[in-house]
């Protein structure tokens, strides 16, 4: 969980998950409770590329001792009509009543937008996120929405989120701790400083993670055992290059 370097405000809304997963059974066995609570728990997560979306749900799931399951998208969507919605379904029916947490990473291509009616396309698709609606809300389990840009998931569909999260790139303070965290058990050299890397560089901590194993490699392809300040920001600039950011001054 040390890990995990978010704000306070997501750690209490992921305690909340952890409070529903540890009360799940006496919720489902009062009468009382399931008529006035919706049936399962809905969470989405959202934010830019490499901000830990990710890894908090397989932290969720290793703090619960729950099974995790990605759901591969590629083999749920089909141009077919009435497949995608017969394929949804049998993955709930086959995760229901199951200690598991379903996963759907990228969850905007499988439960975007309904768009305005001009062919019989528009009204298909429309009536398979109303299915996909309907069949999510029914499912008694935790079900966890990914996605990089949440204006693309359908209203509807955010009105019945238990949870909404967002995880927002780190602070400078932040990027500092998963500096730390993350060179813990790297030689490095004298020069790096990393509060000068967290204040000058404004990335995730993905791209921390990708900066350090190219700088890493770099010192290893110049046959030094340990990593400098150059190998790092030249790492950090690549990355900063890939998303069409420039760097501080």
């Amino acid at each position: 969980m040390e890990d995990l370097i978010i704000s306070k405000q997501l750690k209490d809304e992921l305690a909340h998950i952890l409070a529903w997963i540890q009360f799940r059974g006496e919720i489902q066995n009062n009468e009382s409770l399931r008529r006035n609570f919706r049936s399962g728990y809905r969470a989405l997560f959202y934010g830019p590329p490499g901000t830990g979306k990710s890894l908090t749900v397989a932290l969720l799931g290793k703090l619960t001792s729950q099974p995790v399951y990605r759901i591969d998208l590629s083999q749920i969507v089909s141009k077919y009509i009435g497949e995608t919605e017969k394929n949804l379904s049998r993955l709930l029916d086959m995760a229901e009543n199951k200690d598991w947490i379903l996963f759907f990473d990228e969850a905007d291509s499988l439960f975007s937008k309904r768009t305005e009616i001009t062919d019989s396309k528009d009204k298909y698709a429309n009536q398979g996120t109303s299915y996909l609606l309907q069949r999510l809300e029914e499912f008694e389990g935790l079900v966890i929405l990914a996605t990089n840009l949440r204006p693309n998931i359908d209203r509807a569909f955010v009105r019945r989120f238990q949870s909404i999260l967002y995880f927002n790139l780190p602070t400078i303070q932040e990027r500092e701790r998963l500096w730390e965290n993350a060179l813990r058990n790297i030689n490095m050299a004298p020069d790096i400083n990393l509060q000068r890397l967290a204040e000058k560089y404004e990335v995730s901590g993905a791209a921390i993670s990708n900066a350090i194993q190219f700088a890493w490699l770099n010192a290893k392809k110049n046959q030094r055992e340990t990593i400098q300040s150059l190998d790092l920001e030249a790492g950090l600039i690549r990355e900063m290059s890939k998303e069409g950011k420039s760097v501080k001054e």
